[in-house]
């Protein structure tokens, strides 16, 4: 009997991608979160050239956007996996470590090269913030708390809206690396159905289909917030 799609949905093909794709969303959102927690920080260290933590946000940043993002998958993963199950196996969380860690593992190195990127966006952000703004902020006596949260936070994020954009759609096609470390996101069952039925074709291409979707509403979602500030600005 030919395989198709019939048979992806009968066999529970179709239910194990799902779970992949919530899993990949899972790790994209809470890593995108990270990331912009980060980003935010590193982003105010480097704009206000916070001496000497703006070398090492620098450090941060070239070394992150310099190096594969597989090859950091790889190295967060290798370097701590064997002390985690050690220390989980001397608790009696062994299975626990087993089941868990790869997700905490992924959102680690996902959020930070997630980080590395927000990084910029927030500086480039607040770089575009005209110096004018805050030159009468202060003329007028106002405390730095009520120039940060009136004056550069909501300018900081209209200006940032359209390259976090970016970064969660890169975010959430890095996701697919993590599927090295063994976590059952969408590219992982996506290749574990190809392997098993032999038929590659028809699960890669669902996949792809899967990971547009995703990213077109996300894409939507973007578009709508960015368009509330700019709404809000003008008023």
């Amino acid at each position: 009997m030919e395989f198709g799609l019939l048979q992806v949905w009968q066999d529970g093909w179709i239910r194990a991608i799902l779970l992949g794709a919530t899993i990949t969303v899972a790790v994209g959102a809470v890593s995108m979160l990270a990331g912009a927690v980060i980003g935010v920080i590193c982003g105010l260290v480097k704009w206000a050239r916070i001496f000497p933590l703006t070398l090492v946000v620098d450090a941060y940043t070239s070394l992150v956007r310099g190096v594969p993002e597989l090859l950091i998958i790889y190295l967060l993963f290798f370097s701590s996996v064997e002390f985690v199950t050690k220390v989980a196996t001397a608790f009696g969380y062994a299975g626990l470590a087993e089941s868990g860690y790869a997700f905490v593992i992924a959102v680690v190195a996902i959020g930070t090269i997630s980080g590395a990127y927000s990084t910029e966006v927030v500086r480039g952000a607040l770089a575009s913030i005209p110096a004018g703004h805050l030159e009468a902020a202060r003329a007028l006596g106002l405390p730095a708390r009520r120039i940060f949260l009136r004056i550069i936070a909501p300018q900081m994020l209209r200006i940032a809206i359209p390259g976090m954009n970016n970064v969660w759609q890169t975010t959430i096609k890095d996701t697919a690396l993590v599927s090295v470390v063994g976590l059952q996101e969408l590219m992982r069952a996506a290749f574990v159905g190809a392997g098993s039925t032999r038929h590659p074709f028809i699960f890669f291409l669902i996949a792809a289909v899967v990971y547009l979707v995703i990213t077109l509403v996300s894409q939507t979602g973007f578009d709508a917030v960015e368009r509330l500030l700019k709404l809000r600005a003008r008023k």
